[in-house]
């Protein structure tokens, strides 16, 4: 058994190249190309997945160790400065992190430099835990953690064990995450109550019809790669997008016994990374917001794309636009060099009733959105920054809008930007 393991891994070592990936250096970032977007502040700081600002305080969630998550004062928004710093753990990254008050919470996903690496790691030397941390941070200088709440799973389905992305309920003191769970293929929905954060527990679960293996479920798909990449709530509503399997609406009234609304695959070229609901009507109708995720460096591949879903009727809900950006420029794929990810990736997941969606766009920078049509969205401005040395492509992965207006966005490699929008009178 243990020379068919070593056999394995020599084969996958071979098929990755065992390619480690890169970590950029602090470095000017020079001058960016924007419309309608000035730059308030910058911060030269390791890549991030994610950026979470409240009452001038930033949470980033790392893409790679040494650093789980970054806690910034943004007080002075053209001085950003770190507080204090909570390290990875071994084998695992935190690239996620969401505040309520004193509470902070992350995950903690399996960790390696390539795909050799996850299989290594899965054969031989599994990470110490993976699930969600839950941290005091009173003192914003000396985050506490006061719980772990550990999943189990192991997940070769493209994507690592663990837990992965988040909503924080903070009305509800719920968190709503994706997770790996033993006898479940691919991550599902986990309801954890965390109105006593010092003893996190699930509330609920969900997943797709033919995930529970174990239970005897058999799935309808021939892809392995569907599994839940985040839930977003609205009222007793989630929408959880499915990667490669589409997206579906849950009934989460009994949060116990969630039940499947509706469910569609549209089968797109490019995984659905998130759906975002619109709190308002829109043209007397009701709106869920898609986001595809770019996942290829390849110019052959279609830039991933935003779509609008008409969920009026719920049960029928009826995709009507398509925004994208055409590739092309200084940092397109298909410019004669290797490029990086162009196309869309994750918007603010809060849409305000001035009907702009707030998104990061990879090399394509922050792209700002006017749904206020939503059968012809279109841009109202956009903020590509300079790549930060020694990276050759901007990779624009996280963006968040403050109380105030102020636009975060942090760089999946280096760098975190302070941005305003000036609409066009």
């Amino acid at each position: 058994m243990r020379n068919g393991k070593i056999v394995l891994l020599v084969f996958v070592l071979f098929l990755s190249g065992f390619q480690p990936s890169s970590s950029a250096r602090a470095g000017s970032p020079g001058r960016a190309e924007s419309r309608n977007v000035e730059l308030v502040g910058h911060l030269d700081i390791e890549g991030g997945g994610m950026v979470d600002v409240h009452n001038g305080i930033a949470y980033i969630g790392h893409m790679e160790p040494p650093y789980a998550t970054s806690i910034l004062d943004v007080s002075d928004p053209v001085r950003p400065e770190i507080l204090s710093r909570i390290e990875a753990r071994s084998r695992t990254h935190s690239h996620k992190a969401r505040a309520c008050g004193n509470i902070l919470i992350i995950n903690f996903e399996q960790y390696s430099e390539s795909m050799a690496g996850y299989v290594f790691d899965t054969l031989f030397r599994k990470p110490e835990k993976v699930g969600l941390g839950v941290f005091d941070v009173s003192d914003l200088t000396a985050p506490r953690e006061l719980a772990f709440f550990e999943v189990s799973g192991v997940n070769l389905q493209n994507a690592p064990a663990g837990v992965h992305r988040f909503e924080f309920d903070c009305e509800r003191k719920l968190a709503y995450i994706s997770a790996t769970a033993d006898g479940y293929r691919g991550n599902i929905v986990m309801v954890l109550d965390l109105s006593d954060p010092a003893h996190p527990t699930e509330a609920g679960r969900w997943w797709l019809s033919g995930q529970y293996t174990a239970g005897g479920e058999k799935p309808s798909w021939r892809r392995n790669n569907f599994h839940v990449h985040h839930p977003n709530r609205l009222d007793d509503r989630l929408y959880v997008p499915l990667w490669f399997g589409g997206f579906a609406i849950v009934d989460i009234e009994s949060m116990a016994n969630p039940k499947t609304v509706t469910y569609l695959n549209p089968n797109h070229k490019s995984p659905i990374h998130t759906a975002v609901p619109v709190a308002h009507e829109i043209s007397g109708k009701r709106w869920l917001i898609i986001f595809d995720e770019d996942i290829s460096d390849e110019c052959e591949d279609p830039p991933a794309s935003m779509w609008m879903v008409d969920i009026t009727d719920e049960r029928n809900p009826s995709i009507v636009s398509q925004f994208t950006l055409p590739e092309g420029g200084k940092y397109s794929r298909c410019d004669g060099q290797k490029g990086k990810r162009f196309g869309a990736h994750q918007p603010h997941e809060k849409i305000g009733e001035d009907n702009l969606v707030y998104s990061a766009w990879f090399s394509g920078g922050l792209r700002i959105i006017d749904i206020s049509d939503p059968y012809h969205p279109k841009e109202a401005g956009h903020y590509v920054p300079k790549p930060v040395s020694p990276s050759k492509f901007p990779q624009t992965n996280d963006v968040f809008v403050d109380e105030g207006g102020l636009i975060y966005i942090i760089d999946r490699y280096n760098g975190l930007d302070i941005l305003r929008f000036r609409r066009e009178p």
